[in-house]
């Protein structure tokens, strides 16, 4: 198949579907996502584990079509949802490269950075609208702030966060990821919406500096 065919019907399925997931599976499952550069990043994605205790669902590729399905019922609510569905597809792209076993731990450390620059090669493939890309890699970059924040982890950089960023896309953004994970029962829901919450509330004194 032609890639930029391809990347046509991702962009069609990202924007109306409302389960993008049945039509990248059905891609993943034929082998069609390993046929051409750069498809194959997300290809990869199925080989790549994920700590079990952070994400029941497996692999890096199970975690983004739950995620991509999670923004698709948000995406209404985005100011730009084709740059908020394709930064939900490819905001993992980078835990290709940085998953190792730490200490007999899975960890993926600052795949958030590697991936926020994999995304940009991917989308530079199909088109040369800057702001487009820009947009999406901003999202990528940041996405793991809300776990930095609300843990008060040394990574959290809120100021350079909505220098780049809208606080209300990227909690939006934040949310489908933290919900687009295996197993979410009533109890994780709740600790996890608090920590969207948390989040916010954080951000917001930041508005007017």
């Amino acid at each position: 198949m032609d890639k930029h065919r391809l990347f046509s019907e991702f962009d069609t399925h990202l924007l109306n579907d409302d389960q993008p997931s049945l039509y990248f599976r059905k891609l993943a499952e034929a082998g069609l996502l390993n046929t051409a550069y750069p498809f194959t990043m997300l290809d990869i994605l199925q080989k790549i584990k994920q700590p079990p205790e952070f994400h029941p669902e497996g692999s890096v590729w199970e975690h983004t079509l739950l995620v991509v399905d999670m923004a698709a019922t948000r995406r209404k609510n985005s100011t730009n949802p084709r740059v908020f569905m394709w930064a939900a597809l490819l905001h993992d792209l980078g835990k290709a490269n940085t998953t190792k076993i730490r200490r007999g731990k899975i960890t993926a450390y600052d795949h958030d950075k590697h991936g926020a620059k994999l995304a940009a090669e991917f989308l530079k493939e199909f088109t040369t609208d800057k702001e487009f890309i820009n947009q999406v890699t901003c999202l990528v970059r940041w996405h793991m702030q809300i776990l930095y924040v609300t843990k008060k982890l040394p990574f959290a950089d809120i100021q350079g966060m909505l220098n780049e960023v809208p606080l209300k896309e990227i909690v939006l953004f934040c949310e489908c990821d933290r919900l687009g994970r295996g197993n979410m029962n009533d109890k994780i829901l709740e600790a996890e919406l608090a920590n969207v919450d948390s989040f916010m509330q954080q951000c917001r004194p930041y508005m007017d500096k």
